[in-house]
């Protein structure tokens, strides 16, 4: 067996690893178009803002280490040009010597990767635009960074993006971040990201959203980058993250099926059209795990467990990826925001019936110092309960309640699993009643009749005259602090003793700071004959809706 690998880094590299592993008598070479063969585009950011100091620790293994340590023909700066897929050839170029010649391969797998979108905006090519792929590109912003640009523009507020805004600022660089979603981190949903763009804006981050860059100008020692708002940004430096496009030009080249978005399409083997040829990471398009439509992932894991896949499928094994459910998470200063499944603005794109709930917990027992909050969003089937995505956004904690859920999705749970999952209680760890426990408390609630629930969002859609009575159950002081439009006040402790001021013509929509007196409000409602559910969330969950309303 002679198996050629074209990329290295997180997929190509894991398969020829696991390649080796399978086979000691294979001929396995491995090309890479740059000199390093496998490096952590994750830890880039990280490395400008010097939380790693050492850039050897962005090595993930060198190709010294694959040749001795797997025997593998690793051949760096070398460019494969072209496939020939009927004669089971490629042609390579050393981008040292400019030599060309050709491979024979019997099995080839592509791991080309994606490259940084460069949209056609005048001035993109000006010195002191970059983007961020390897390290060659990383060394360059450091580089500028510690050779004294103090002013940079970062466009797009994805999560390189703001990887890139908070070691920046940890550098002490005044940073405006320009997005063209009228929110940050755009796969997560909006009401979601509020926290991260408070926590910007607190930081001294300058944030333009639902604005593009339309040029970029040199002038005398500076760029200038014109919105198109028409307001202009003085910068030393432009750093451009607005996505990736997948490499498929070799593919494409070769007669390779690609989908609508550019990516290589596969079978659950990895396989493309021409079986003997395989692709995987950034480059393929797969199916989502919970939609069953395809997508493309351009994330670590998948890529890394793919080129195992490939590996494993190509020498016998009968092994299929059972596609990606987009599982991501970032830090942004002190937060934590990640997402699992399907979001809900995916779900209306694609017509899917849903229901949605919030839960506001700490991370551990309150009781014991340091709990810092957090908000948990389920989507999930309104008729089976089944687990459909998850996102979460706070302080500690957020991490591990999305790899619960994430873990979840895999199984295909339902929320009334969530109920029951036994999981590690210690009051330092969590709460006797976890968050993920909670979340599936509620929604179960929902399903079963228990804890009717109207969307905040939903409710203030309607018009002033048919919307429910926004009935406030908390304290006078925290009503007085903040409270929904229009709302009335009756503490829960007062309500029972208080029902006859209420209408019986009317829906009542009960809510308080996150939910729970919200529910215990709503029960009360019920039982006395009023038509009546609870604010999902309550004022937090309005509050991240709509930040600004007083």
């Amino acid at each position: 067996m002679k198996l050629v690998i074209v990329g290295g880094v997180a997929g190509g590299a894991s398969a020829a690893a696991r390649a080796r592993r399978l086979s000691e008598t294979a001929e396995i070479i491995l090309f890479e178009r740059g000199p390093d063969v496998s490096f952590a585009n994750c830890g880039l950011p990280y490395y400008v803002g010097g939380e790693i100091a050492n850039r050897d620790k962005l090595l993930v293994t060198t190709p010294e280490r694959l040749r001795s340590w797997f025997r593998l023909d690793v051949r760096t700066r070398s460019s494969v040009e072209a496939i020939d897929p009927a004669g089971r050839t490629v042609t390579v170029r050393d981008l040292e010597s400019g030599r060309e010649y050709t491979e024979t391969y019997d099995r080839l797998i592509l791991a080309p990767g994606a490259a940084p979108l460069r949209p056609p905006i005048p001035g993109i090519d000006l010195p002191g635009v970059m983007t961020l792929r390897n390290l060659q590109d990383v060394d360059a912003i450091k580089a500028a960074v510690d050779g004294g640009a103090r002013r940079v523009v970062v466009v797009g507020a994805g999560f390189i993006g703001l990887e890139l805004v908070e070691n920046l600022v940890r550098r002490e660089v005044t940073t405006t971040l320009v997005e063209l979603q009228d929110q940050v981190l755009p796969p997560l949903d909006r009401e979601l990201t509020t926290p991260i763009l408070e926590a910007l804006r607190s930081r001294g981050v300058t944030v333009r959203l639902s604005q593009s860059a339309d040029r970029i100008e040199a002038g005398p020692g500076e760029l200038s980058v014109q919105l198109t708002s028409g307001e202009r940004i003085a910068a030393d430096l432009v750093i451009l993250g607005v996505g990736v496009r997948p490499e498929n030009a070799l593919a494409k080249n070769a007669g390779l099926a690609v989908g609508p978005r550019g990516g290589i399409q596969v079978n659950e083997h990895l396989q493309t059209a021409v079986p003997e040829i395989y692709a995987v990471g950034d480059a393929i398009e797969v199916l989502d795990f919970v939609t069953g439509l395809p997508t493309q992932t351009p994330l670590a894991g998948p890529a890394n467990r793919q080129g195992r896949i490939a590996a494993d499928h190509i020498f016998g094994r009968e092994a299929r990826f059972r596609g990606t459910q987009g599982t991501a998470i970032v830090g942004v200063f002190q937060l934590t925001a990640a997402m699992t499944g399907a979001s809900e603005k995916l779900l209306l794109r694609i017509g899917r019936p849903f229901r949605k709930v919030y839960v506001h917990p700490a991370h551990h027992a309150g009781y014991y110092p340091g709990a810092e909050g957090m908000t948990l969003k389920l989507t999930f089937d309104p008729e089976t309960g089944r687990l459909f995505g998850a996102q979460g956004v706070g302080g500690a904690g957020v991490d591990k309640r999305i790899d619960v859920l994430a873990t979840a999705i895999q199984a295909g749970m339902t929320v009334f699993d969530l109920e029951e999952l036994e999981l590690a209680y210690a009051p330092q760890y969590g709460s006797a009643k976890d968050p993920v426990n909670m979340a599936g408390f509620v929604a179960s609630g929902v399903l079963r009749g228990d804890h009717p629930q109207w969307d905040v969002e939903a409710v203030l859609s309607e018009p002033l005259a048919s919307r429910p009575l926004l009935l406030d159950v908390r304290t006078p002081q925290e009503f007085s602090q903040g409270r929904l439009p229009d709302a009335v006040n009756i503490p829960i402790a007062e309500l029972r003793q208080r029902l006859n001021e209420l209408p019986r013509d009317r829906r009542i929509a009960a809510y308080c700071q996150v939910g729970q007196r919200g529910y215990l409000a709503t029960r009360v409602l019920l039982q006395a004959g009023f038509n009546a559910a609870n604010l999902g969330g309550g004022y937090r969950t309005y509050r991240q809706f709509f930040p600004d309303a007083r």
